[in-house]
């Protein structure tokens, strides 16, 4: 990921109602249709599209048609991406100041860190 792409992803998590969209994704295991998420967050169908194509650029959330709904649903290869981004390099090389923070990352399972 390089600098422009991190901005990217950052800007479109730096709105509460994208945030909002985004957090409400992440807790399911299943793609959500745009109405029930409008639904969900008390948000304006029209309002609730313009987010959801700003967080489809940033390629945080995919959505797929079926019949007149579109679904959509996190795109985690992207926020871990994002995370990987953010903590490489740290603690410039001195493992040991910031490894109880990677090896919770590792956990988590959010991409190979270092």
């Amino acid at each position: 990921m390089d600098p422009i792409q991190a901005v990217q992803i950052l800007a479109a998590l730096g709105q509460p109602t994208r945030l909002a969209v985004f957090r409400l994704l992440i807790r399911t295991d299943t793609a959500i249709a745009a109405g029930e998420i409008a639904a969900a967050l008390d948000i304006p169908r029209n309002t609730l599209s313009a987010h959801l194509a700003v967080l489809t650029r940033a390629e945080l959330v995919q959505g797929s048609r079926s019949g007149t709904n579109i679904y959509y649903q996190p795109n985690l290869s992207r926020l871990l991406a994002l995370t990987s981004f953010l903590v490489e390099g740290c603690c410039d090389g001195k493992s040991e100041l910031c490894e109880p923070v990677l090896s919770q990352i590792r956990t988590l399972g959010l991409g190979d860190v270092e």
